[in-house]
C-alpha cells in the first residue's frame, strides 16, 4: 500500500504542478500580445493543497478503484505469473485481491482437469490462510464459476454474510459475486433452496430491525433481490415461511 500510495502521489503532483511554473517568459509575452490580457497569476498554494489532499483521499483510499485498477493491469498477465501473485504472502491484500479476479476473467472457464484441479488446490490453500476480505470473496466467486456443484453450497452462505461487510467495496463484490454465479447457473432449486434458507434465517434474526422499516435500501434491498429470485425458482408457498415484517417490505 505504500508503493501505491508514493506512486499516486506521483501522479497526483505532476498533474498539478502550476502551469505558470512550466511556462518560459517567452511564451507569457506572446500570451499577453494575443490576447491583449495579462497571464492568469498562480493558483493560491493552500486551495492547490487542499486539492491534492481531496484527490489523495479520493484516489489512494478508494478500494474500488484500487481493486479495478489492479484488476485491469493484471489480466496482461499469464497464468503462471497470477498464480504466483496469488500464492504471495508479501503483497498487499488488495492486490492479491486483484490477481484472483484477473484470473477469473481471464482463465477460470478455460483450464481443465489436471491444471483445474492444481488452480483449485492454490486458491483453496489461500483462502484458509488469508483474513482477509477482499481476498476471501474473490476466491470464493472463483471457485462457485470454477465448479458450482463443488462450492456453490459451501460458499453462496458465506458470500450472502459478506454482503453485511462495513467495508461498501467488499459488500458490493459479494453481491455482484452472487448475482454473477446465480445469472451463471440454470436457475436449479437445489441452488435456490440454499439462497432462500440461508437469506430467510438472516432476515428472520433482523425482525426487529425490519419492523421500523418502510422502504427497502442500499444492502437490504439487495438481499430481498436475490431472495426474489430464490422464491420465483421454488414457488409462491415460500412466502409463507418468510416473517411479516420481510412480506411487508416485499
Amino acid at each position: 500500500m505504500k508503493k501505491t500510495f508514493i506512486a499516486a502521489l506521483g501522479l497526483i503532483f505532476c498533474l498539478y504542478v502550476p502551469a505558470s511554473a512550466q511556462d518560459s517568459s517567452t511564451t507569457k509575452t506572446v500570451e499577453t500580445e494575443i490576447t491583449g490580457n495579462q497571464p492568469a497569476s498562480r493558483p493560491d498554494p493552500q486551495k492547490q493543497r487542499s486539492t491534492i489532499q481531496g484527490l489523495i483521499n479520493e484516489t489512494i483510499f478508494d478500494d474500488t478503484l484500487l481493486l479495478e485498477g489492479f484488476t485491469q493491469r493484471y489480466e496482461e498477465e499469464s497464468l503462471e505469473t497470477l498464480l504466483a501473485m496469488i500464492q504471495d504472502e508479501t503483497i498487499d491484500d488488495i492486490k492479491v485481491a486483484a490477481a484472483v479476479r484477473a484470473f477469473r476473467h481471464k482463465h477460470s472457464l478455460e483450464i481443465f482437469s489436471a491444471e483445474k484441479a492444481m488452480v483449485e488446490n492454490v486458491l483453496l490453500r489461500q483462502l484458509s490462510r488469508s483474513d482477509s476480505a477482499f481476498i476471501q470473496v474473490e476466491i470464493m466467486h472463483t471457485l462457485c464459476l470454477m465448479d458450482r456443484y463443488k462450492y456453490f453450497h459451501v460458499y453462496i452462505p458465506a458470500l450472502i454474510q459478506k454482503m453485511d461487510h462495513y467495508n461498501a467495496t467488499i459488500n458490493q463484490s459479494a453481491y455482484n459475486a452472487i448475482n454473477e454465479i446465480i445469472a451463471k447457473g440454470n436457475n436449479r432449486a437445489r441452488e435456490a433452496r440454499i439462497v432462500f434458507n440461508t437469506l430467510r434465517k438472516v432476515l428472520f434474526l433482523s425482525r426487529g430491525r425490519l419492523a421500523k422499516i418502510t422502504k427497502a435500501e442500499g444492502i437490504l434491498a439487495q438481499k430481498l433481490e436475490v431472495l426474489k429470485w430464490s422464491i420465483k425458482v421454488l414457488g409462491s408457498q415460500e412466502l409463507r415461511r418468510l416473517p411479516k415484517e420481510v412480506l411487508n417490505l416485499l
